[in-house]
């Protein structure tokens, strides 16, 4: 730990906020893009915490960095620059405050769903697995374990929602939504991204078990990749030496959080309970520890 302040709001001058989300401030900056900045704020079970977590937004940026350029190759994606130097005026006014945590972006129409790719039995997939026998419409084998690696990874859609519960659809659903054409398209996209980083992840001692994607279209029309990309917000990072399943697994990710709020007497509404000033620091060395593996450096201070 540092002792580096958090960041758990911004107010930017001279940049109008298009919406502030459970993690993320967004502005608008003109021409065409956006500056997304990572806050310190975290969120479990769809309720924002009142803690939190040091060096989170560099971690996010840092990591959605490392894979828009290591998957750019599977689909483009909407990042232009983390460098605040090389930003509008208006941003490099805020420049101390941004460095590390903020993204150019060109500005999208996103899609109203979240794409997610399970390629292991957890979390709500586990939940509904036990309740029915299936995953957002997929009938799986019986006897299966938590935590136990699927045939095959699953494409397994949700609804998005900036506030409130994220809701587990069928690609069915998906279809009525984006269209059967767009939903075969994103499908194929996020199961291609899914496996090119859970080989390269498995390789640096991580386990995808699943992870969430965002795309939307720009003004020509194209599918990018958007939002943030397999950090440990969106997925569920596992240490690969000691996986075992048939019970849940260590993590790397907010998991770990989630773990502790199960412990006490909350019913998931908010206001969410404060964490104590141990799981907030263990947090943040998960998320650093994920960064060391997955890309084979330390994360410096506001990089």
């Amino acid at each position: 730990m540092t002792g580096t302040r958090t960041v758990a709001e911004t107010s930017l001058p001279g940049l109008r906020l298009v919406r502030r989300g459970k993690v993320r401030d967004v502005y608008e900056v003109g021409d065409g893009h956006l500056l997304i900045v990572a806050t310190d704020r975290i969120s479990a079970f769809d309720c924002v915490l009142p803690t939190q977590i040091e060096r989170k937004g560099e971690v996010l940026t840092a990591l959605s960095r490392f894979w828009f350029g290591r998957l750019a190759h599977v689909t483009p994606n909407h990042l232009v620059t983390t460098d605040v130097g090389r930003m509008p005026e208006a941003v490099r006014h805020s420049a101390d405050l941004l460095r590390g945590r903020s993204m150019l972006v060109r500005q999208t129409e996103v899609f109203p769903v979240e794409c997610v790719v399970r390629g292991y039995l957890a979390g709500s997939g586990w939940k509904d697995y036990l309740a029915t026998g299936e995953v957002c419409g997929h009938r799986l084998a019986a006897g299966l374990r938590e935590s136990d690696k699927l045939p095959a990874p699953l494409f397994t859609p949700a609804t998005k929602a900036e506030e409130g519960h994220d809701e587990n659809i069928s690609e069915a659903r998906m279809r009525e939504i984006v269209g059967d054409e767009m939903t075969a398209r994103l499908r194929d996209i996020s199961l291609a991204l899914y496996g090119e980083a859970e080989s390269y992840a498995r390789g640096r001692g991580i386990i995808i078990a699943d992870t969430k994607f965002e795309f939307g279209l720009d003004a020509e029309g194209r599918v990018l990749l958007v939002d943030e990309a397999l950090t440990p917000d969106s997925s569920r990072f596992w240490p690969a030496e000691v996986y075992e399943p048939g019970h849940s697994q260590p993590s790397f990710d907010k998991q770990f959080v989630r773990d502790y709020l199960e412990t006490l007497p909350w019913d998931k509404r908010p206001p969410a309970p404060p964490l104590p000033p141990e799981v907030s620091a263990a947090t943040t060395d998960r998320y650093l520890e994920a960064y060391r593996l997955l890309t084979g450096k330390s994360l410096e201070s506001g990089a």
